[in-house]
C-alpha cells in the first residue's frame, strides 16, 4: 500500500531565475514573435499548473497540439535554454554544493576526533587525488552554448560585485540579454559526428582556462589553511585520446595530438605568466640586495639592455622566458606567440624551470619580512610548473583485454613462440608471459608482417614510449586493461610494453621495472567478486612484487557503469564495496599502497551523484589519500564550467579525501558486522529481482528498444565512439551510457533505483533498516541517491511512451512490474528515512527538481509525438531534428542524466 505523503512547499525561484527567464521571455518575443511568446508561456503555465495540482488543471488544453512543426521546434529551444539558465542560476546560489566541504571544515572535523595537522600533513606527503577527463558521449549540448552559458555567469558575477556596466562600458543587463539572444540564435544541435580530435579540443579548454588558473589558487588557500606549503597531490588526468576500448578511431597519431597539444597549452601559459613577471619585479640594485644565485641567472641570461642594468629580476625572467621559448620551439615544433629575441637552451625537464623560479623566489625572499617572495604570481607559476609539468595533464591508456589477447597470441605466432596462445589454459599462459617477461628480447620485429590490429596497438606503446623522452614519465603513467578477468590480463599488458621499452626485466637479481603501470578494470559483478583473489596472485608473481615494492603503490580501477547494467544499483553500489574492502588486506599483505580508480559516471545508474558523500562513504582504509575518479559528458561542464564552481568541487574532493583516509569510522565494529549481514539480504533480493526483469523476462529487450528514444539517441553527433560495442541488439553489449540515458529520456530511470522496493519489501527487520539509513555512511550517500532519481522519474509521464510499443500485451504487463517496482521503491525508502515525501530533508535540491518539472513534462510529450510520427515512416526532416532537440532540452532540465 502506497504511504500518505504530506504536501510539498510551493516552490520560490530565486531571484537569478525570475531575472534570466524574465529576460529569456523578452528574447523569445523580440526574435520569435509575439505568437511564439504567447504560446510558450500558455503552454508554460498550464504545465505549471498541473505540477501544483490545481484544480481542473488536469484536463486544461496542454497547448501542444496546436504547435506546427516549426513551432516545436523553437519552443523546445526555449524550454532548454531556461533549463539551462536555471541550472546557472543553481550553481551560483551553490545548490548543488555540499555544505562544509571544504578542507578548513574537514580539519576542524579531524580535530575534534583528536587527529591534528600532523597527520594531515603526513598523509598529504603521499596522497594523489585525480580528476580524471574522459570523451564519454553525454554531454549534449554544443560547445558553443556552454561557452555563451560562462560568458553569462561572468556577467552575473559583475552584478554580484554591484557594477552596473562591463569593464568596456557596456550596460550590464543589456550585455546580459545579448548574450541570450546569442543562445537563441546559436544552433544547439551539432551537425557533424564529433571526432577525437574535436574531443581533445573540447577538453583543452578545461585545463587550459580552469584548471591551470585554479589549482594554484587552491594550493595557496590551502597553505594559508595548514599553515605550511603542501605538495602537490592534487593533479589532473585525462582519457581523451588515449581510451581506445571500443573506439577504433584513437591511435597512435591522437595520443600525440592529445599529448603535443597539452604541452602547447602548459608551457604558452607558462610563458605568459614569466612575461607578467618580467614587468612586475622592477627591484633595481640600487635599492634592493640581490642575492649572488639571482646575479648568476640575471648574467646568464644574455639580456644586456642598458635599461635593465640594475634590473637583475628582470633580466633573470628574461632568460628563464628565453629558455622557455626555446622549450617550446623543440617540443611543440613551432615560434611560441611571443618569441624571444634572446637565445637559450632548452629546459630539459620541468625540475629544471622550477629550480630557476625558486631561486627567483628565494632571492624576493632574502630581504624584509618576505612578503615579495610568498604566494603571488610567481608562487603560484611554481605550483602549476610542479602540477601540470610539460604535459599539462596525464593521459591514461585503455583498450579491452580481448584486444590484448588477439594481438599478443599474433605475435607470439609470428616469433614461432606458441602457435595457439588462445587454445592455452590460465596456468600455461601466466608461465609463457612471464618467461618473454623476464628476457629484454623484444617479441616482435620490424620486419614481421602483423594484422592491422596488431600493428596499430604496437604503434600505440611506441607513441607512449616516444612521449616518456619528450614530456617525460608523468605524462603517462597508466595503462587500464577493461574487462580485466586473470593475472594473464595485465601480464599481456605488460608485453605489449615491453616491446616499446616501458617494461625492463631485472638486471643481476634486481627489480623488473614498468615505466607504466597495468591497470585492472573490474567492472561486472563476477569481476568484482574475483578482483581480490586475482590481485593477491599477481602481487604472487615475484617480478610484479618487484616492481610494486619499487613503485610504492598499485591501482585497481573499479567500474560502475557495467556492474550497475549487470546487477542493478544497490547490488553494484555493495558490490564496490566489498571489493574495495576485500582488496585492502590483500595490498596490506603485499606492502604496497592501494589505489582505487573509481569509473563514476554522471547519472546515478552509473555511479553518479555527491563526490562528497561517496567518496566519504568508503571502506575506512581504502582510500589512504589516494584515488582518482572519473569525470565525463555533462559533468564536466557542470563540475569545472567556471573557475568559482571548479574550485567548489576540487575543494569538496580533496576533503573528502582527508574525511575518509583519517576521519574513525562512524558505526562501531558490531553494528559495521550487522550492517554488511543485512546488506548481504539486500542486495541478494535486489539483484535476483532486476535480474529477472532485465535478463529474464521474455521480450524485455524489445520493449526497452522500443519504449526508450535509445535509436534516436544512437543517432545524436555526442561522441566519437559508437553506442554499441559490437553490432549485437543484446542489452549486455550495449555500452551503459546509452542504457541509462535512454531510461532517464522516458522519465523511468530504472538503472538508478529497480530492484530496491523488493529489497526493502522482502526485509523484515524494518527498525534495522531504519539504523542502518540514519547513521551508516554507506547507505545513507546510496539512498540519498536513489531518492535523487526517484524524484526526477514519472512513472505518470513514462505511460505515455507506452504506445511505442509494438506488443502492447506484453508491453502493458512489463510496464506494470516497472510501475509496482517504483511504487515499492518509494514506499520502501521514506520508511527507512522516516519521511513523508520525498526530498523532505532536502528541501534545496527538492525545490531544484520541482522547479523545473514542468519544464519537462511538454518536452516528453512532444518527443512521444514526434517518436511516433518518425517511426511511423514520416520523412520530414523537422521531426529528427525535434527529437534530437527534445532529447537535447531533457537531458539538459535533468542535468545528470548520462
Amino acid at each position: 500500500m502506497a504511504t500518505l505523503s504530506s504536501p510539498p512547499p510551493p516552490v520560490t525561484q530565486n531571484p537569478d531565475i525570475r531575472y534570466l527567464g524574465r529576460l529569456l521571455g523578452d528574447v523569445i518575443r523580440a526574435y520569435g514573435g509575439d505568437r511564439l511568446y504567447r504560446q510558450t508561456e500558455y503552454i508554460r503555465s498550464a504545465s505549471v499548473d498541473r505540477a501544483r495540482g490545481l484544480h481542473g488543471a488536469d484536463v486544461v488544453d496542454t497547448g501542444l497540439e496546436a504547435l506546427s512543426l516549426d513551432d516545436t521546434l523553437s519552443f523546445v529551444r526555449g524550454f532548454m535554454l531556461f533549463s539551462m539558465l536555471a541550472n546557472l542560476a543553481e550553481d551560483r546560489q551553490g545548490v548543488a554544493a555540499d555544505p562544509d566541504a571544504d578542507v578548513a571544515s574537514a580539519i576542524e572535523r579531524l580535530e575534534a576526533h583528536g587527529i591534528g595537522r600532523d597527520a594531515v600533513l603526513a598523509l598529504l606527503n603521499h596522497s594523489l587525488i585525480v580528476p580524471v577527463l574522459t570523451a564519454h558521449p553525454t554531454e549534449v549540448r554544443r560547445k558553443s552554448m556552454i561557452d555563451h552559458k560562462n560568458r553569462i555567469a561572468d556577467l552575473m558575477a559583475l552584478k554580484d560585485a554591484g557594477r552596473d556596466e562591463t569593464e568596456d562600458g557596456e550596460n550590464l543587463d543589456e550585455a546580459i540579454a545579448r548574450q541570450i539572444a546569442l543562445l537563441w540564435q546559436t544552433r544547439p544541435l551539432r551537425r557533424q559526428k564529433l571526432f577525437v580530435q574535436d574531443e581533445i579540443d573540447n577538453v583543452l579548454t578545461y585545463f587550459r582556462d580552469v584548471f591551470l588558473p585554479v589549482l594554484p589558487a587552491l594550493y595557496a588557500r590551502w597553505e594559508r589553511v595548514l599553515g605550511v606549503r603542501p605538495p602537490s597531490f592534487l593533479r589532473v588526468g585525462n582519457w581523451i585520446g588515449g581510451d581506445r576500448d571500443g573506439n577504433p578511431f584513437v591511435q597512435a597519431p591522437q595520443l600525440r595530438s592529445a599529448l603535443g597539444r597539452g604541452c602547447e597549452a602548459a608551457i604558452a601559459y607558462y610563458l605568459e605568466a614569466v612575461h607578467a613577471l618580467g614587468a612586475e619585479l622592477s627591484l633595481s640594485t640600487e635599492l634592493a640586495h640581490v642575492p649572488e644565485a639571482v646575479l648568476d641567472l640575471a648574467e646568464g641570461s644574455g639580456d644586456n639592455s642598458p635599461s635593465r642594468g640594475d634590473e637583475p629580476y628582470r633580466r633573470a625572467l628574461s632568460g628563464i622566458y628565453a629558455r622557455l621559448a626555446a622549450t617550446y620551439r623543440e617540443l611543440v615544433g613551432k615560434e611560441p606567440p611571443r618569441p624571444s629575441r634572446l637565445s637559450g637552451e632548452p629546459y630539459a625537464q620541468p625540475g629544471d624551470l622550477r629550480r630557476d623560479l625558486v631561486t627567483v623566489a628565494q632571492g624576493l625572499a632574502s630581504e624584509g619580512d618576505g612578503a615579495l617572495a610568498t604566494g603571488g604570481a610567481l608562487g603560484r607559476l611554481i605550483r602549476a610548473v610542479e602540477t601540470f609539468g610539460f604535459h599539462l595533464a596525464t593521459l591514461d591508456m585503455r583498450q579491452n583485454s580481448d584486444v590484448h589477447e588477439r594481438v599478443v597470441a599474433e605475435m607470439l605466432k609470428v616469433a614461432g613462440v606458441e602457435a595457439d596462445y588462445a587454445a592455452l589454459d590460465e596456468k600455461a599462459r601466466v608461465a609463457l608471459l612471464r618467461a618473454e617477461l623476464a628476457s629484454n628480447r623484444p617479441l616482435g620485429s620490424r620486419f614481421s608482417e602483423y594484422s592491422e590490429e596488431t600493428a596499430s596497438e604496437l604503434a600505440i606503446v611506441q607513441a607512449a614510449a616516444e612521449a616518456h623522452e619528450t614530456y617525460g614519465p608523468a605524462c603517462i603513467s597508466h595503462y587500464i586493461i577493461s574487462k580485466a578477468e586473470s593475472v594473464s590480463d595485465l601480464l599481456e599488458v605488460n608485453l605489449l610494453l615491453k616491446e616499446a621499452g616501458l617494461w625492463r626485466a631485472g638486471k643481476d637479481g634486481g627489480p623488473a621495472r614498468a615505466a607504466i603501470m597495468a591497470v585492472p578494470l573490474f567492472e561486472t559483478i563476477a569481476d568484482l567478486e574475483a578482483a581480490p583473489g586475482i590481485m593477491a596472485a599477481y602481487f604472487g608473481l615475484p617480478e610484479i612484487a618487484g616492481v610494486v615494492r619499487e613503485r610504492g603503490h598499485q591501482e585497481v580501477m573499479i567500474g560502475y557503469s557495467d556492474s550497475n547494467k549487470d546487477g542493478g544499483y544497490i547490488t553494484s553500489t555493495w558490490g564496490l564495496y566489498q571489493a574495495s574492502k576485500a582488496l585492502a588486506p590483500v595490498f596490506e599483505d603485499a606492502g604496497t599502497a592501494m589505489q582505487l580508480f573509481h569509473g563514476r559516471g554522471g547519472a546515478v545508474g552509473r555511479g553518479g551523484g555527491s563526490s562528497f558523500a561517496a567518496i566519504q562513504a568508503q571502506p575506512r582504509g581504502t582510500v589512504q589519500g589516494r584515488i582518482r575518479i572519473t569525470e565525463q559528458g555533462e559533468v564536466i561542464a557542470a563540475k569545472f564550467g567556471t573557475r568559482d564552481v571548479a574550485m567548489t568541487n576540487l575543494e569538496a574532493m580533496t576533503s573528502a579525501t582527508l574525511l575518509a583516509s583519517l576521519e574513525p569510522e562512524g558505526i562501531s565494529d558490531k553494528d559495521a558486522a550487522r550492517f554488511a549481514g543485512a546488506m548481504d539480504e539486500l542486495s541478494k533480493t535486489a539483484f535476483a529481482a532486476y535480474r529477472d526483469l532485465v535478463y529474464g523476462t521474455e521480450g524485455f529487450k524489445e520493449f526497452f528498444r522500443q519504449l526508450t528514444p535509445i535509436q534516436e539517441i544512437s543517432g545524436l553527433k555526442i561522441g566519437s565512439r559508437p553506442a554499441s560495442r559490437t553490432k549485437s541488439t543484446r542489452i549486455e553489449d550495449l555500452r551503459a551510457i546509452p542504457w541509462v540515458f535512454s531510461w532517464s529520456q522516458a522519465r523511468v530511470m530504472l538503472p538508478g533505483w529497480y530492484g530496491m522496493g523488493q529489497a526493502f519489501e522482502a526485509f523484515e527487520d524494518k527498525a534495522l533498516l531504519a539504523d542502518m539509513a540514519q547513521s551508516w555512511s554507506f547507505l545513507k550517500s546510496a539512498l540519498a541517491n536513489l531518492e535523487m532519481v526517484l524524484a526526477k522519474s514519472d512513472l505518470g509521464i513514462a505511460a505515455h511512451y507506452l504506445p511505442l510499443v509494438e506488443d502492447q500485451t506484453a508491453g502493458g504487463a512489463i510496464f506494470e512490474r516497472i510501475r509496482e517496482g517504483w511504487q515499492l521503491t518509494h514506499d520502501g525508502l521514506l520508511a527507512a528515512t522516516g519521511q513523508s515525501r520525498l526530498l523532505e530533508k532536502n528541501p534545496k535540491l527538492d525545490e531544484s527538481i520541482r522547479l523545473r518539472l514542468p519544464y519537462i513534462e511538454p518536452l516528453n510529450l512532444l518527443q512521444v509525438e514526434l517518436m511516433k510520427r518518425h517511426r511511423g515512416g514520416e520523412d520530414d526532416p523537422r521531426i529528427k531534428e525535434g527529437i534530437e532537440l527534445s532529447i537535447n532540452a531533457i537531458a539538459t532540465a535533468l542535468r545528470n542524466s548520462g
